[in-house]
């Protein structure tokens, strides 16, 4: 339970969230030795760390954590804590425990580090669905799968689980949020609990794991990092948890999230016509240097629809293709979306699937899509029960920042038929569809920015 309580405290001691510095270390310059036979003062341990600069201690302390010396918070302020964790260090080499680093111990510090990142696959990542910026060991936690409210990475054994969740919550207090979070789920053994305005921190035990969750919000959105793990794998979980805590940003800056893009991007397209055209989604299709239909070539975007973020592409000498039938009436609840997710929620693999949906209006006109599809499903063909066309399903970009209360966008929204019908005929595309086989007529569709 001490160690417990250890990782508990790193998530209290970080009132801010910040990435942790993982770039190689800055070499201390010894301080000149006098040649004299007087024996020379004694090296001023706080003097070294006060002449770095804020960048170079953070690194030092993130070193410091991965070497499991440190136990606090990496921000790159100078404390005793940091000064105790070197002489700890440099007891563990059997040098003397000056609370200064010499260059040679520097560069081995940063070695010792840089492996153990390696061992686990420490990596910086930001979250596609919120983005969200966070620290993941992949090679502990190597399978991902993710949606729009939220994202998972956990062990091939399920011992370890890394559960990053977002919510929206009408006028959340931390208060509320980390009495909610004591019992959801149920069975939640609590060990340790700090409230502050800004975040809350829980830890205990859950079953046979050890959990430990972090929790915030900004405006009316909720962001929640938990991390799961067997006792019996505490040991090697609990470093990189003071890592995760440092490097988790669960509110990115507004200029980063509105430029925040993905190299390569997957989504869905419903071919309409036997010549080429298919429509998709706007919002997968910007940017893009080059836009592949998988298994059919390069495509060309020649139309967009900006009220409802739809696009239209065009396949040139594509042949083998099945236009959806797209003369459906009107939106119901209740529909059936089919499109193909994105590669790393299927092992890379690129299966068409069908989700059931319920679209609901909401006060600012959206259809709204509960529960939302995976990731790659923007794009998807949407079919009633009656198996008629009912829409194209688009996973909107996510709002979250600007002042509190602030609306988001809704995450998955149903663009009607109607108004898929209408955006066709504007670009004037004959939708000249048969087929009512939702599963014949979807397409990956893949974007390759710079």
């Amino acid at each position: 339970m001490r160690s417990l309580l250890t990782a508990t405290l790193i998530f209290v001691a970080i009132e801010a969230s910040a990435q942790a510095q993982m770039t190689a270390p800055a070499t201390l310059d010894a301080k000149p030795i006098a040649t004299t036979t007087v024996r020379p003062p004694v090296q001023a341990p706080a003097d070294p760390a006060k002449a770095m600069t804020q960048s170079e201690r953070r690194t030092l302390q993130s070193d410091l954590v991965w070497v499991g010396q440190y136990n606090g918070a990496i921000s790159g302020d100078t404390s005793n804590r940091m000064v105790n964790a070197i002489k700890e260090f440099q007891k563990r080499r059997g040098d003397k425990p000056t609370g200064a680093l010499n260059p040679e111990q520097r560069i081995a510090l940063a070695d010792t580090a840089k492996r153990r990142q390696a061992n686990v696959g420490w990596k910086i990542v930001t979250e596609g669905g919120t983005g969200a910026q966070l620290g993941i060991p992949a090679k502990l936690v190597p399978q991902q799968s993710s949606n729009a409210n939220g994202a998972k990475w956990s062990s091939t054994d399920g011992a370890i689980q890394i559960l990053l969740t977002r919510r929206r919550e009408d006028n959340p207090t931390t208060a509320k949020l980390a009495e909610r979070e004591k019992n959801d789920p149920t069975g939640r053994t609590i060990g340790y609990t700090v409230v502050k305005p800004d975040f809350f921190v829980l830890s205990g035990t859950q079953g046979a794991k050890k959990f430990y969750v972090r929790g915030t919000f900004k405006g009316n959105e909720v962001r929640v990092l938990t991390i799961l793990c067997d006792q019996a794998t505490a040991n090697t979980v609990e470093p990189v948890v003071i890592a995760m805590s440092s490097a988790f940003n669960p509110f990115p800056s507004p200029i980063a999230v509105a430029s925040l893009r993905k190299t390569v991007e997957y989504g869905t397209g419903v071919v309409i016509s036997d010549d080429g055209a298919i429509v998709t989604s706007r919002e997968l299709t910007d940017g893009c240097l080059t836009i592949t239909v998988a298994g059919f070539g390069n495509a060309d975007r020649t139309a967009e629809d900006k009220k409802h973020g739809l696009a239209l592409l065009r396949l040139y000498g594509a042949q083998r293709l099945k236009p959806l039938k797209i003369d459906g009436g009107a939106a119901r609840p209740a529909v059936a979306l089919t499109g193909i997710a994105d590669p790393q929620n299927q092992g890379g693999g690129s299966a068409i699937s069908s989700v059931e949906s319920s679209a609901t209006r909401t006060g600012d006109g959206d259809l709204m899509l509960s529960p939302a599809p995976a990731l790659g499903f923007s794009g998807a063909a949407a079919l009633d029960g009656a198996n008629s066309f009912a829409g194209i399903a688009l996973l909107k970009p996510i709002v979250i920042a600007g002042p509190s209360g602030a609306a988001t966008a809704s995450q998955a929204v149903l663009v009607p038929a109607d108004a898929v019908r209408a955006f066709l005929k504007a670009s004037s595309v004959n939708a000249d569809g048969t087929s009512t086989d939702a599963r014949a007529s979807v397409v990956r569709v893949i974007c390759v920015r710079k």
